[in-house]
């Protein structure tokens, strides 16, 4: 009779303790899905922000996300193809400083380059360095020394239509760059610098000097700067919806149901 009443107390206490955590995993599920439809629902017209805030929100957002922000506001494609890589993983979000080269073969003109060196030099903070060597694929854009510049000038990143290198010193250092391809060549005398600060097609995308370059693992994306705050508001709103799904999927077990509830995939 004595034992058959501690396995009563036992299985007894053995219920609450799954009953509690239903509960709680309810009272959790529950939480996550209020604060998704008030994301969907209450999102007041942000301020404008200062540049450096704005920049600083960009880069906490994903460059998914502002993907698909910018074609639903924009309607058009803002990202770079899956031939722009990273040199290592990195994410970074700044203001284009646009250069462009232009092919001249056989050249001995000590000054061709000299225009793209002075524009590394009148960038600054939050600067992201955005150069198009034309048909470059095979000629290194930048390396080592334009890398440490931008470095220390306190330049966000680059992205390069072209090759680069010196790959090992710009890891090295921490400067992130992505490039179309990795090679030993040099642009000194088969390039001249063209323009600085003017709009370019990089890797397919429209770039304006002072547009906002974003760019992760998943890839470089570029938000006209006139549209940038509504991009930004919501590309956060898309980030927040999803990453809480996480949390649905796994109490549900199904992303059918979590989709069907929050919108987003």
């Amino acid at each position: 009779m004595e034992e058959g009443m501690r396995l009563f107390h036992r299985l007894s206490k053995t219920r609450v303790f799954v009953a509690t955590i239903a509960a709680l995993t309810f009272i959790f599920a529950a939480t996550v899905y209020v604060r998704l439809v008030r994301a969907q629902s209450s999102f007041p017209d942000a301020p404008a922000l200062a540049d450096s805030e704005l920049v600083a929100q960009f880069r906490r957002v994903e460059v998914a996300s502002v993907s698909d922000a910018l074609e639903q506001i924009i309607h058009k494609r803002m990202y770079m193809t899956h031939r722009m890589q990273p040199i290592f993983t990195a994410k970074f979000a700044g203001f284009a400083r646009t250069v462009q080269l232009k092919k001249d073969e056989g050249n001995s003109d000590p000054e061709a380059l000299t225009g793209m060196l002075e524009a590394i030099d009148q960038g600054s903070t939050d600067s992201v360095y955005v150069m198009v060597v034309e048909d470059g694929e095979d000629i290194a854009g930048m390396g080592g020394l334009m890398g440490t510049a931008m470095s220390v000038r306190g330049y966000a990143g680059a992205v390069i239509d072209g090759g680069v290198r010196d790959v090992a010193y710009l890891r090295k250092i921490g400067f992130p760059v992505f490039a179309t391809g990795i090679v030993p060549s040099t642009s000194v005398h088969h390039y001249r610098f063209d323009r600085a600060q003017i709009p370019i097609v990089c890797n397919g995308v429209q770039v304006n000097p002072g547009d906002i370059v974003v760019a992760d693992s998943d890839g470089v994306a570029v938000v006209p700067r006139v549209q940038a705050q509504a991009v930004l508001t919501l590309a956060q709103q898309m980030d927040y919806k999803e990453h809480s799904m996480y949390a649905l999927i796994e109490q549900w077990k199904s992303i059918v149901q979590a989709v069907k509830k929050v919108g987003r995939l």
